[in-house]
């Protein structure tokens, strides 16, 4: 069943500024500041994710352009690589994906929790039942279309857009009060190197990676947008743009106003901020407005990963009960409501933000760095195609192998960082591969028996 045309630039552009900004922007800066050590390197780390990130941003332009199709980011991998490399790849998106939810919905929930409970009812078990009911909330808004669920999207987006700039404006309220003057220090005591300070910017990049990864998930709508060559690229680019331009300010208001020492170790620092404009009643304010930022993250993971295990489901990577829609709304309902199950599932037993950090992170750098990649084959089968009806970025091959050195170079600073994470990452992904197999081996084994 061939999908509806029904996602505009606007629609688009609200899609990729809600898969990007979730709850990262409100707790990473700590992470970022921890590693930095220095605000020059705590900025000079952000303009890097931001520069990296438009470079992947503008390869999955040309990507989405050239391979305008539902579940574009499964299809890519299956097109590319070998059936097994896709289904793994992408098995630990969806699952790594879901894992996310969770975890933002929790967060959310904690906030959320302050505000509706009692102190004594303020305990995990509420918390996961507040992100639990979220969770379910808007898995029945999905049910009843895309229509409805962008056009909801669009609204939080909003919202959440207008929660930064509101953040934003603490800085002309007052700034912190630096007790002395940030030094960068070295494990042996010894004067920092290149070395030192490149190792310190690839632990950066790790917690900005996060804050800046999800625009890649848009490929997977290019089948359901208007004018897909056209749209898409430019959906992907003002999206990312407004997020660089927020991020890089927002952190400047929490230097400003927190003061970078102090940043390091601060807890609730988008809070902060509020408390500096609102007085006493800012906190409550805030966890409200995060709360609903946290809708909008769930909701958009609603929205597209789905669309991948409907696309695995097509290509027989996944059973074929994966690609049943309904016929009223073209919801894929299956999909939908499995992705859903695991984020559940996944809520009562994940870890925090803290703790899945370098794991997810670990397990986006494989699935970011192959997908790029396939730009490379992509340019070669799709030469005989109208340059004039099609997204072409400028700096090619230059922009992609920059963003492909810069996934490995996190990788490895993972790697460094937490190896345990790193080598868990890793044993998922050869799991996968094998249940691929094992998998294909049954499906053949059955196909003969029917003979």
């Amino acid at each position: 069943m061939e999908s509806k045309k029904q996602l505009s630039l606007f629609d688009l552009s609200m899609i990729v500024v809600s898969l990007v900004i979730g709850m990262g922007i409100f707790r990473t800066p700590v992470n970022v500041a921890k590693a930095a050590q220095i605000p020059e390197l705590f900025f000079l780390a952000w303009i890097v994710g931001g520069f990296i990130a438009l470079c992947g941003a503008l390869s999955y332009a040309e990507i989405g352009s050239r391979f305008p199709i539902t579940g574009g980011y499964y299809r890519i991998f299956s097109e590319f690589y070998h059936p097994s490399i896709a289904f793994a790849i992408n098995c630990i998106i969806v699952v790594s994906n879901a894992g996310s939810v969770a975890g933002v919905a929790l967060i959310g929930a904690e906030y959320f929790s302050k505000v509706i409970l009692p102190l004594e009812m303020q305990t995990e078990t509420w918390r996961i039942i507040i992100a639990a009911i979220t969770i379910l909330l808007f898995y029945f808004l999905n049910l009843f279309g895309l229509r409805v669920s962008s056009k909801t999207q669009n609204v939080l987006s909003i919202i959440k857009m207008l929660m930064v700039i509101t953040l934003i404006g603490a800085v002309f309220v007052g700034a912190g009060s630096e007790t002395a003057a940030p030094v960068f220090k070295t494990a042996t005591g010894l004067a920092a190197n290149w070395f030192d300070y490149g190792k310190a910017l690839g632990v950066c990049l790790i917690a900005i990676s996060f804050t800046f990864g999800g625009y890649q998930q848009t490929i997977n709508f290019g089948g359901e947008i208007k004018n897909a060559k056209r749209i898409l690229p430019r959906g992907i680019i003002i999206g990312l743009a407004i997020i660089i331009t927020l991020y890089l300010a927002i952190n400047y208001a929490y230097v400003n106003v927190i003061g970078f020492e102090q940043l390091k170790s601060s807890e609730s620092i988008a809070a902060i901020l509020a408390g500096k404009i609102f007085g006493p009643v800012g906190f409550t304010l805030l966890s409200g407005l995060i709360y609903l930022s946290v809708l909008g993250y769930v909701n958009v993971n609603l929205l597209s990963n789905p669309r991948a295990m409907y696309a695995m489901g097509e290509e027989k990577a996944l059973p074929a009960i994966f690609i049943k829609k309904s016929k009223k709304t073209d919801v894929m309902y299956v999909s939908l409501t499995v992705f859903a199950i695991i984020a559940i599932l996944t809520l009562f037993y994940a870890q925090t933000f803290d703790k899945i950090l370098n794991y997810t992170i670990f397990l986006d750098c494989i699935g970011m760095a192959t997908s790029v990649a396939t730009i490379f084959m992509l340019r070669k089968r799709t030469a005989h195609l109208d340059k004039t009806t099609i997204f072409t970025m400028k700096l090619y091959p230059l922009l992609p192998l920059i963003f492909i050195a810069a996934y490995l170079f996190v990788a490895v600073s993972i790697y460094s960082d937490d190896p345990k994470a790193a080598i868990n990452g890793l044993l998922i992904f050869v799991a996968f591969i094998i249940i691929y197999f094992i998998n294909r081996f049954f499906n053949k084994t059955k196909a003969k028996h029917s003979i």
